[in-house]
């Protein structure tokens, strides 16, 4: 019992961790330091306090430790059995790590979109999800501000991806990682990506921080978590994103119109 304590522990230390540089650095880049250099890339006007600031990393703490319990249970107990975990790089050729880390991301994307809009049915939003919405102007530090029955669920697709593909541990970590990396652009507050994005592909299958954004101003539509793909399918996707999008980038750019960009 004192060993799974030590090993739980460690795992919610380097969670934390991760937590606080991650969304600290972009924090203090764009809240504390660069804050006039970025004022065109600000997606709402209004700024978050420092009331919901404490409240978000409260809330991501509490977050932490569950994933941290997820992460045992997969990796540490008995149920490892049941997943396609495995020990040995060498077991899997080495492009393997990269496709199955390509493959767990849209695997949570589509977990994500669908438990997502689960939780906005009204019979479970203010049992679960209300507490996320709070954060109507999210910052970094809103990525893992959850309640607690929702980070149980958000936790869950580790168990799911585990199950269904064969992972490495060096795939969860980087998994993990890129996951939240993702997640705090989506939260930032800011738009970052840069013009010659709007006019490739790739803008009609990413999501970006204003599209997430629209999703915590408006409380409706934008359900997807990396991707556009199931919004877009299921016509999910706020009608005003793309030129929601096109108007921020055009301030960014002094540009009179996105399309210029």
């Amino acid at each position: 019992m004192e060993h799974s304590l030590k090993i739980i522990g460690g795992t919610f230390t380097l969670l934390t961790l991760r937590y606080f540089v991650l969304a600290g650095i972009p924090f203090l880049i764009f809240y504390l330091v660069f804050t006039p250099y970025f004022a065109k890339s600000k997606i709402q006007p209004k700024n978050a306090i420092n009331k919901d600031f404490i409240r978000e990393i409260l809330h991501s703490l509490q977050s932490t430790a569950v994933f941290a319990l997820v992460s045992y249970l997969v990796l540490r107990t008995p149920f490892r059995s049941y997943t396609l975990v495995y020990d040995h790089l060498a077991d899997y050729p080495g492009w393997w790590v990269v496709t199955s880390l390509v493959l767990s991301l849209v695997i949570h994307d589509t977990y994500f979109y669908w438990l997502h809009r689960l939780l906005h049915h009204k019979q479970l939003f203010r049992l679960t999800h209300l507490l996320h919405h709070r954060s109507t102007n999210p910052s970094p530090w809103t990525s893992y501000s959850f309640s607690f029955l929702e980070s149980l669920a958000e936790g869950a697709v580790l168990v799911v991806i585990a199950c269904l593909i064969p992972m490495h541990a060096l795939t969860i970590v980087l998994f993990a990682v890129v996951g939240f990396v993702i997640n705090v652009y989506g939260h930032l507050g800011y738009e970052i990506a840069p013009r010659w994005f709007r006019h490739s592909f790739l803008f009609d299958i990413l999501n970006t921080s204003v599209h997430h954004n629209l999703h915590h101003s408006k409380f409706k539509g934008n359900y997807g978590l990396y991707f556009r793909f199931w919004d877009r399918l299921l016509k999910t996707e706020h009608p005003d994103y793309v030129d929601e999008y096109d108007r921020i980038q055009a301030k960014r750019f002094d540009t009179a119109k996105s399309a210029s960009i």
